[in-house]
């Protein structure tokens, strides 16, 4: 296709993989050496009018292969120019909404330039500012940054962009979302006039497809999955239960060996700090990772995390992209986004590169209308896999269910009685993760006493105040 990247004495014709891509020398020898052999379809779509200067506008699912897509083409380049670089300049300009994402980007860029010669840096929050200006004072090739510790470099005159001449924005719809938009935009008008510029999302709302006409010049659109959709290798499920029972359902989830890597998602940071104390008094050892944590300590939990001295780590949305640990078995969704697309990104830290994965949804009656988002956004339904609430959901197809999943009790029987409850204490459904039942012990224990979601619990006569979400 690209007569100039083909290898001499070559018939372009019999070229294949990312070499019929126009990937060559070194960096065709450090791809294959990577293991990246048979190019993605949003790569494949993406490279070749990338190395023909073209600006790509592209949507794909989380964990499709973005990043190769992009920095191949950059890197490609930049072999070309040799290494004279001006000092406090960057000749490619990367940019991620959150400081893991920018970690992962350089570590999967310096795999696929190995041995190339080619410079990179890192500008983010929450470390040392001094070793970063000190990193790209005699100039870099690429530069991978967030947009906040980036414009403040650009501010105080330590860092130059009028030399950049490749800019990629990746998951550009989060950036929208941390309220980087205006910070993007400055950015991109201090780089080169003649920039060729990228945009990447797994999503694209209205607002984002608006910035793209702003900065990018008559840009080829790839698609390679339908918007806002999640990996098809990814089995998912809901389960009913009320914040309060939250805690024992994930404590009996987590009890399953076919849990071996999970990641557990939390709204808010509080939260996912009393997830992971709940989880640690109930014997589970966790890491857990948000905004308020250094970028020390987020550091080492994922790499804790990543190297399997814990299997289970506890999460904000900050870690629903850039988190590409391999053979992660689970997502659980404690809490439900706000933002529906978010559910999307969340499920898709498993289920990566071909493997299966399962996600489960914890989902509060309080929920109910967030999960109809979530439904709206994957056009599908979430099978059932066990109800808490001793009530049926009315809204829901009781033969709706997942091949994977079974629900947890005959719903067309229960249905079929006049007062609604579940019939007999029952529970006639097998729910398994791998080979062992995944609910163990859901069948309420012996003398228990039925819950009810109206007692109240007083002190001197009075209704303890509601504690803080």
């Amino acid at each position: 296709m690209i007569n100039e990247n083909t290898l001499p004495g070559t018939d372009a014709g019999e070229l294949s993989g990312f070499a019929a891509l126009g990937i060559t020398g070194a960096l065709l020898k450090a791809t294959n050496a990577a293991g990246f052999t048979d190019p993605k379809p949003i790569q494949a779509q993406a490279i070749p009018p990338q190395l023909e200067g073209r600006d790509i506008f592209g949507i794909a699912q989380t964990g499709s292969g973005k990043t190769a897509a992009f920095a191949l083409p950059i890197l490609s380049k930049i072999i070309a120019l040799g290494t004279k670089r001006r000092p406090k300049t960057a000749r490619a300009l990367i940019l991620a909404p959150t400081r893991e994402l920018a970690v992962q980007i350089e570590e999967m860029i310096k795999l696929l330039a190995k041995g190339a010669h080619v410079s990179t840096a890192l500008v983010l929050g929450g470390v040392s500012r001094f070793s970063q200006v000190k990193k790209i004072a005699p100039g870099v090739d690429i530069l991978i940054a967030t947009p906040g510790r980036l414009t403040d470099l650009v501010r105080e005159g330590d860092l130059v962009l009028a030399d950049t001449k490749w800019l990629v924005l990746d998951e550009g719809d989060r950036m929208l979302d941390m309220g980087f938009i205006n910070d993007v935009k400055r950015i991109a008008r201090a780089t080169a006039p003649d920039r060729q510029t990228v945009l990447f999302s797994a999503t694209m709302p209205a607002e984002i497809a608006e910035l793209a006409k702003g900065l990018l010049k008559n840009p080829i659109r790839v698609e390679v999955a339908p918007h806002s959709t999640a990996a098809a290798e990814i089995v998912q499920g809901v389960v009913f239960a009320r914040t309060k029972q939250k805690r024992q359902v994930l404590s009996t989830m987590l009890a399953d060996e076919a849990m071996k890597s999970v990641i557990i998602f939390s709204r808010t940071k509080h939260g996912a700090d009393r997830v992971t104390k709940d989880l640690e008094r109930d014997g589970f050892k966790a890491a857990v990772i948000h905004g308020n944590k250094s970028q020390n300590a987020r550091q080492k939990a994922l790499n804790d995390f990543r190297e399997g001295s814990v299997r289970i780590l506890v999460a904000t949305d900050i870690a629903a992209r850039g988190i590409d640990v391999p053979g992660i078995s689970h997502v659980v969704n404690f809490d439900l986004p706000d933002e529906a697309e978010s559910y999307v990104h969340r499920i898709g830290r498993t289920g990566r590169n071909g493997m299966d994965g399962i996600a489960i949804t914890l989902c509060d009656p309080s929920e109910n209308s967030k999960l109809r988002q979530v439904e709206r956004i994957i056009r599908t339904k979430l099978p059932i896999v066990a109800d808490h609430l001793g009530s049926p959901d009315p809204q829901r197809n009781p033969a709706e269910k997942n091949e994977r999943f079974e629900p947890a009790n005959d719903r067309n029987d229960r249905n079929g009685r006049r007062d609604g409850r579940r019939p007999g204490g029952q529970n006639n459904g097998k729910k398994r993760f791998g080979d062992k039942p995944a609910f163990a012990g859901e069948r309420k224990p012996e003398g228990a006493k039925p819950f009810k979601g109206n007692n109240k619990r007083r002190f001197g006569g009075k209704r303890p105040a509601a504690r803080a979400a």
